[in-house]
C-alpha cells in the first residue's frame, strides 16, 4: 500500500510563486535519487494554509528519502518560505 507524508502550512501569499518554484525543483531532486516518490499534491485549504502529501511506493522508500534529507539543498529552501509547519506519515488504506 501507498505510504504518504503529510505537511501542512502557511505560506505568504507574496511568496507562493517562488515557494511553487522551489517545491517543484525539491521534487524533481527527490525523484531523481528516490524513484519511490510516486506523486505529490499540494492542496490551499479553506483558512489558506496548505497540506503538501508525497506520496510513496513503501515505507522503506519514504525513510530513505527522509534519511538523505540533508543532501537535497532545495529542501531548506523551500521550508523557508513556509511556516507553523508540521508533518505526519499515515498508510493509504482505501483509494477510488
Amino acid at each position: 500500500m501507498t505510504v504518504v507524508r503529510a505537511h501542512t502550512y502557511g505560506i505568504d501569499p507574496v511568496d507562493l510563486e517562488e515557494f511553487l518554484a522551489r517545491r517543484a525543483s525539491l521534487i524533481g531532486t527527490v525523484r531523481e535519487t528516490h524513484p519511490g516518490l510516486t506523486r505529490t499534491v499540494l492542496v490551499r485549504l479553506d483558512d489558506d494554509t496548505y497540506t503538501d502529501t508525497w506520496h510513496w511506493a513503501s515505507a522503506a522508500e519514504l525513510q530513505a528519502a527522509l534519511a538523505a534529507i540533508a543532501t537535497f539543498p532545495e529542501a531548506p529552501l523551500t521550508m523557508a518560505l513556509t511556516r507553523d509547519g508540521t508533518a505526519r506519515n499515515g498508510l493509504v488504506v482505501d483509494q477510488r
